[in-house]
């Protein structure tokens, strides 16, 4: 993602939106300095830039040419991404984020000493719709107003408007999941697809084949190549989500099973365990109060039912599907290179 010096270019993008927007909100009201100090420090202070340099290395892939207005198109995907983790963190009532107090966490914190009345953690959880919603809204004014020609911007939209779509679809089949306790791989899968996979590696590439006019056999290819990619990415994320080391990820050890993520690990594993084994995980998983010796306890059995290591095994046989596709395809060669750094990137990770 270094080459193109494309991460300083999408943070320098999104700091002069938000310092923008910062001027817009105290224009309204000087309380709403505490929303722009709180949105500027979500969007800035981390995150991989994942979503930005696979839509731009999919337009550079497609033969587009390099341009800031380009590099601020594709920096909105931030901002849709930090919409999700707000309501995530706030749906999934996460402490932390990046090692930092999640946003209904820390509007709560502000509001017993800023106001004195009424429940803090409500003040919180309203805070965090709001804002994540906010961002949201936010990242069409960004991308429309990147300064990418109406032409390229009209073949971008329904890609944009389709991945933003199917995240709030896949997030809300994982609300619904746990909830039902629907444990099966098949459900584990298409919650991953949707809430994940699409949008986190083939949507971005998408939205830069289109800014680029990328022809239709590129076009399949990047799906090809997304959507495996995507789904590794996810099935990391789950293995993080359980085996994690907290000092890295920035998340409380074990959060997933607190959440009762009905991930793909978990599913293989309660389909291979006995019943005394699926009557623990059915103990454990969703329970806000596991700690750590429960943790370790379903983590044993995640082990020893062979689920983390089927996990693993699918993981290396999706990203070998993924790169296949993109060999085989018709890339620019240094956009290819970039795009395989990316690929391992994001399966090799350990946040």
């Amino acid at each position: 993602m270094e080459r193109a010096g494309l991460r300083p270019r999408v943070d320098k993008a999104l700091a002069a939106f938000l310092a923008t927007q910062r001027s817009r909100l105290l224009s309204i009201d000087e309380a709403l300095a505490e929303v722009a100090d709180a949105l500027e420090a979500f969007v800035l202070r981390g995150g991989k830039r994942l979503r930005p340099a696979f839509a731009y290395w999919g337009y550079r892939g497609a033969g587009g040419l390099d341009s800031d207005h380009v590099v601020a198109a594709v920096a909105a995907l931030e901002l849709v991404q930090a919409s999700a983790l707000i309501h995530d963190d706030l749906m999934d009532r996460s402490d932390t984020r990046r090692g930092e107090p999640s946003v209904h966490k820390r509007f709560a914190a502000r509001h017993a000493p800023a106001v004195g009345r009424g429940p803090s953690q409500a003040f919180g959880d309203n805070a965090a719709v709001l804002l994540g919603d906010l961002v949201l809204v936010w990242s069409d004014e960004l991308l429309h107003g990147s300064g990418v020609e109406l032409e390229d911007l009209a073949r971008a939209r329904p890609v944009f408007d389709g991945m933003r779509t199917e995240v709030t679809a896949g997030q809300y089949l994982d609300v619904l999941t746990a909830v039902t306790r629907d444990t099966s791989l098949d459900r584990a899968g298409k919650v991953a697809r949707y809430k994940s996979a699409k949008y986190t590696v083939e949507r971005p590439l998408l939205l830069g084949a289109a800014l680029a006019a990328a022809p239709p056999a590129l076009i399949g290819a990047y799906s090809a190549f997304g959507l495996p990619l995507g789904e590794a990415f996810q099935l990391r994320d789950d293995v993080l989500g359980v085996f994690g080391d907290p000092v890295v990820t920035g998340k409380p050890a074990g959060d997933d099973l607190r959440e009762g993520k009905r991930t793909y690990l978990v599913a293989a594993a309660y389909e291979t365990v006995s019943g005394a084994g699926r009557a623990e995980i059915e103990r454990g998983l969703g329970d806000p109060e596991l700690d750590e010796a429960g943790v370790g306890r379903l983590r044993a059995i995640i082990t020893e039912s062979g689920a983390l290591a089927r996990t693993e095994a699918r993981i290396a046989a999706l990203t070998e599907e993924a790169l296949g596709a993109l060999q085989a395809a018709d890339v620019e060669p240094e956009a290819r290179a970039v795009l395989l750094d990316l690929a391992d990137a994001a399966v090799r990770r350990t946040v």
